[in-house]
This record gives C-alpha cells, sequence and structure tokens, in this order.
C-alpha cells in the first residue's frame, strides 16, 4: 500500500498505471519494422539493410534537392530484392511532429517514385495522426517541384505540422535516393 493516499487516489493512481499499460498515455506502435517490411516488400525475396553516409556536399546535395534539413549524415535503407535484382528501397524514419515523435515508412520503386507511405508509430494526438487516405496521394509521386505542400500535397485541415513533417520527410527520401540510389535501381 502506497502510504499518505485514499482510496480515491488509489484509485486514479491504478487508473493511470492502466493505462499506461494498456498503451493508451503512451505511444501507439502501429506496425514493427519487420511487420513493415513484409508489408512494403510482400513480393521480395529479401530484404537487406544498408547505412548510407553522406559526404558534406551529398549531404547539402540532398537538402538543396528536398528543401528539407538533414539531422544527421547517415541514414539506413532497406533494400528489397526480388530474383536478384532489386525491386524496391524503404526508407524508416522518426521525426518530432509537434513536441513528440512519429514513425513512418516510405517505399520507393526503383525508379525513385514513392509506392507507398505508412504511418508505423504514433505519440501525437489522434486527431493529428494522418489517415491513410491522406498518406495515399504521395503514390506515384516524384522528386519534382510540385511535390510539396499546396502543390500536388494538401495539407490536413487541423495538422498543417503533421503535413508539413511528413511531406519533408517525403522529400529527403525521394532525395537521398537521387543523390545516392538511382543508379543502382
Amino acid at each position: 500500500m502506497i502510504s499518505g493516499t485514499n482510496a480515491s487516489g488509489r484509485f486514479w493512481l491504478g487508473l493511470a498505471a492502466a493505462l499506461l499499460v494498456t498503451g493508451v498515455a503512451g505511444a501507439k506502435t502501429l506496425m514493427s519494422k519487420e511487420e513493415a517490411l513484409d508489408w512494403g516488400f510482400p513480393e521480395a525475396d529479401r530484404v537487406s539493410k544498408e547505412v548510407l553516409y553522406f559526404s558534406e556536399a551529398e549531404a547539402e546535395r540532398v537538402e538543396e534537392r528536398a528543401d528539407a534539413p538533414m539531422d544527421s549524415r547517415l541514414f539506413t535503407v532497406y533494400e528489397a530484392y526480388q530474383g536478384g535484382e532489386v525491386s524496391g528501397y524503404g526508407f524508416i524514419d522518426t521525426r518530432t511532429i509537434r513536441s513528440k515523435p512519429a514513425t513512418f515508412l516510405v517505399v520507393l520503386d526503383p525508379d525513385g517514385s514513392v509506392r507507398s507511405a505508412r504511418i508505423l508509430a504514433w505519440q501525437e494526438p489522434p486527431e493529428y495522426q494522418p489517415p491513410e487516405r491522406w498518406l495515399a496521394q504521395f503514390e506515384g509521386r516524384e522528386l519534382e517541384r510540385s511535390t510539396r505542400l499546396g502543390g500536388t500535397i494538401q495539407a490536413m485541415s487541423g495538422a498543417s505540422l503533421t503535413s508539413r513533417t511528413l511531406t519533408d520527410g517525403l522529400r529527403r527520401v525521394l532525395a537521398i535516393h537521387r543523390v545516392k540510389l538511382a543508379e543502382k535501381g
């Protein structure tokens, strides 16, 4: 028994503990990394992980093309193979939206166009989480000037920080592909 608490205090303490255990008060994990890669590459014979290192000049090229900052000069990419050929690339990224992180997956075809995007973990309030239909507008997009908010990407009403952060993340992935992986596809 916790000293100094009455029945009401124990009730609220118990409720808070239950919420933490069930995940209501914490991060909402929607999909593990393994599940995400299986979802993104259902046709793959295998998926390998590669850590990309960017020189200062390459990082500047990525930032310029993406019109978004790179926080690190290291980035992990998952390469999917089918029949010995690269069938796609997966990028898992975690960004802070307002004050809490969100983790998302972007899957690219070998040519650098977006195959799909998915939220993997969400800690912000649920009303700011983008629905799948919003993420679907990324499909088929390439690194073009129009692939941005106010261009071909429409912002979510009431969730402009989410819209901007995820669109910037998408553009960063497309720029990373262009700078580091385009010759592989």
